[in-house]
């Protein structure tokens, strides 16, 4: 089985809009459950529903793979399983670790969806003397003084980090130099780093925060409702202050 070391997906060489790529595993997981259910095929409409797009974007987003679906018989879903998987690079074995085994940390490395979708945690790093050897999810936590031999060893280019904000940068500064070139970001931190190495930060108090917005929002309507103003067009899901840069309300990561 291929490393995550020497072979990258090729949605770039391909030219997939960023915007499709971040929708296709929102794809990838409603097929993933018709699958489950036996599912022989779906109709645009009814994958978009599940998907949370309209149809109309999903089929624009097909047509990058190559897949356009039958009239009148709709998308095979086994077939687009294979495909999005191909596209997403998980049809490879990539292995990941993880920097920072406190709470977080530990719960993601509890986190059985990995394995299932192309991802094997290699290794489990922390500063801390007192976890060297204690065992998370049946694997022991190494100590970060062999952080840059653990990434050579298993040929790691995916780190996770879930550290306090202080050490963020520093252990990014290192996976980096190690040959990481991609980060997962839970440490509430904006992270600086060369070209050719992505970032995808994942900050759960900004997500509790954009939701608390629309909550005082939705408050708001309520109360100037009650008053007989009407209601207030602006705080509408689809108005177009709201929107993102393709059209549509920004979306938070998959969980």
């Amino acid at each position: 089985m291929a490393t995550g070391r020497t072979h990258r997906p090729a949605t770039r060489s391909r030219g997939i809009p960023e915007a499709t790529v971040a929708r296709l595993p929102l794809y990838l997981r409603a097929l993933t459950a018709l699958s489950e259910r036996s599912v022989p095929t779906v109709s645009s409409e009814e994958l978009a529903a599940a998907a949370g797009v309209n149809s109309a974007k999903l089929r624009k987003d097909f047509s990058y793979l190559g897949s356009y679906g039958t009239r009148g018989v709709g998308y095979d879903v086994e077939y687009l399983v294979y495909q999005i998987s191909r596209e997403l690079g998980l049809t490879q074995d990539w292995p990941v670790v993880i920097v920072g085994i406190g709470n977080l940390g530990a719960a993601l490395a509890n986190y059985g969806g990995f394995a299932s979708r192309g991802f094997r945690v290699a290794a489990l790093i922390d500063a801390d003397p007192a976890m060297a050897g204690k065992p998370v999810a049946g694997i022991p936590v190494q100590h970060s003084d062999g952080l840059e031999k653990i990434i050579e060893d298993n040929g790691v280019s995916i780190g996770v980090i879930a550290t306090p904000a202080g050490a963020a940068q520093p252990v990014c500064d290192r996976l980096v130099a190690a040959g990481v070139t991609s980060i997962l970001n839970f440490a509430p931190t904006v992270l600086s780093v060369p070209d050719g190495v992505d970032v995808r930060k994942v900050d759960l108090s900004i997500e509790l925060q954009i939701l608390a917005f629309h909550e005082q929002r939705k408050a708001g309507e309520e109360a100037a409702g009650s008053d007989g103003a009407g209601p207030v067009v602006a705080g509408r899901r689809g108005d177009s202050a709201d929107k993102g840069p393709d059209g549509d309300v920004p979306a938070v990561m998959p969980a």
